[in-house]
Formats: structure tokens, C-alpha cells, sequence
């Protein structure tokens, strides 16, 4: 069980990091940065957010609290990447972060006691809190990416108009084995 709940999650997570991929390829550099109004947020900061939220639950994820005395989380919510390329940089960072820590868990560490701001969780509900949380953050980057590209937006999954013809070609390949999210955005 401790193998399958570890495999399960990375899946997830990679499903929702390759959601941010996808978006990403579609961006044009200005549209990282484009805000609705000052007080919302842009790609660039909701990276800058989720980066620094996945360097502080996963840098020594057995061994500390969550939040790191290091991590400055009201300074996320700056502008404080100027360019495409530091906001894919960031981005990076924090998911091989995250994903390093992951492959440091085992049958033999599953139990551990994780804290995150001085509130203990199973390792299990770690990983719970911060799946949707990542999800929430990654699905206003596609939202953002989606109104900014209009009719240029390409589907990261079923197209508008196309669930019929999906599902018969899903149905079509009879049943199979897995976990699969590539249908669902």
C-alpha cells in the first residue's frame, strides 16, 4: 500500500506539473506577467508562490517543519521575476524539490510524523494538503493562459465539442489497467 499511495501521488503531481508545462509552451514572455488588476495575481507570482511553497514542505521533508524559517511567503507574491525564462527556472526548482523528496520515502520511513507549522501529519496527509493545493494555484495558470490565448488556447485535454468523439475512442480500446488523468482538464 505504502509503494501504490507513493506511485499514486506522483502521478498526480506529475499530471498537474505538466498541466503548468503545457500552458507554459503556449505563453508568449509578456503573458507570464499580465495581471487582471494590481491585486491579482500573475503566472509569474502564482510560480514564485508555488515555488517557494515547494521549497519549504519538501527541502528535508522528514527531518523539519514545512514552513522554514528561511521562507519569506508574503515576498512570493511580488513581482519578483522579470522574465520568461527565470519564471521556467523557478518552476523547475521547485519540482525537483518536491520530487526528490518523494523518492526519499520508503516502507521503512512511511510512518514518520511530518510537521507543517508545528501541526503533525502523517505523511499521507501531507501530501493530501499539498496536492490541492498545487492543483488550485496550477489551474489558475491554465485559466490565466486560456483567456489570454482565446481561440489560440490549444486543449490540454478533451477539446470543446469533442467529448463524444473522445469517449468513443476511449470505449473503442476496450477496458485497461492504470491510473490515467490524461482526460480530464
Amino acid at each position: 500500500m505504502t509503494i501504490e499511495f507513493l506511485d499514486s501521488a506522483r502521478k498526480q503531481f506529475e499530471y498537474y506539473k505538466s498541466l503548468g508545462d503545457k500552458t507554459f509552451d503556449q505563453l508568449d514572455e509578456a503573458d507570464f506577467f499580465w495581471q487582471y488588476n494590481a491585486e491579482s495575481n500573475s503566472i509569474a507570482i502564482l510560480v514564485n508562490h508555488l515555488t517557494g511553497n515547494m521549497l519549504s514542505r519538501w527541502t528535508d521533508f522528514l527531518s523539519s517543519d514545512g514552513e522554514k524559517s528561511w521562507r519569506n511567503r508574503d515576498q512570493e507574491f511580488e513581482s519578483a521575476l522579470k522574465t520568461k525564462e527565470e519564471v521556467l527556472k523557478k518552476w523547475s526548482l521547485g519540482w525537483e524539490c518536491l520530487f526528490t523528496a518523494l523518492d526519499g520515502i520508503n516502507p521503512d520511513n512511511f510512518t514518520t510524523k511530518i510537521y507543517i507549522r508545528n501541526q503533525e501529519h502523517s505523511i499521507i496527509d501531507a501530501i493530501h494538503r499539498q496536492l490541492p493545493h498545487y492543483a488550485s494555484h496550477i489551474g489558475q495558470i491554465v485559466f490565466i493562459g486560456r483567456m489570454l490565448k482565446g481561440s489560440a488556447w490549444q486543449s490540454l485535454s478533451i477539446p470543446k465539442g469533442k467529448s463524444s468523439e473522445f469517449n468513443k475512442a476511449k470505449f473503442a480500446k476496450g477496458k485497461h489497467l492504470g491510473h490515467h488523468t490524461d482526460d480530464v482538464v
